[in-house]
């Protein structure tokens, strides 16, 4: 299947990933900060970047454009745990982190049946040779 290099802050969401990846039958490579994440990205050949957006030190927005500048054409899928704020004046990230770049964006926490689609979509895209659509996936109002 597809290798997959995971990037993010929390070792939990980490192996969560990585297991239901595996489980899916693909290549997984973790890091825990953008800087890491981007040296890895540089150094292998990757088909997805799983992207979290808020890490410490480079956060997943400046590693979204470092990435995007040596590798245009990867497809990243960006996470992130914040609240999205009904706050009309409250920035969006996830659908920012999709303006910027990102092909794809999951809010934590995620179903494991979005992630994988997610995952299915940006590689039928890159088969197809045609551009993913954007994405913004988040989970339900009432989700446990």
């Amino acid at each position: 299947m597809a290798k997959i290099l995971v990037v993010d802050d929390d070792v939990a969401v980490q192996m969560t990933v990585r297991l239901l990846l595996e489980r899916a039958g693909h290549s997984v490579v973790t890091a825990g900060d953008g800087r890491h994440g981007l040296a890895l990205c540089q150094s292998g050949d990757f088909d997805v970047l799983f992207l979290d957006i808020f890490m410490p030190g480079m956060d997943g927005f400046e590693t979204m454009r470092m990435v995007r500048q040596q590798r245009p054409h990867m497809p990243i899928i960006v996470i992130s745990g914040r609240p999205i704020s009904p706050e009309a004046d409250a920035p969006d990230f996830l659908t920012m982190a999709t303006k910027l770049g990102a092909i794809s964006s999951l809010q934590k926490p995620f179903r494991p049946a979005d992630l994988l689609a997610a995952v299915t979509g940006c590689l039928e895209a890159v088969e197809r040779g045609s551009p993913p659509r954007p994405a913004v996936l988040r989970p339900p109002r009432n989700a446990p």
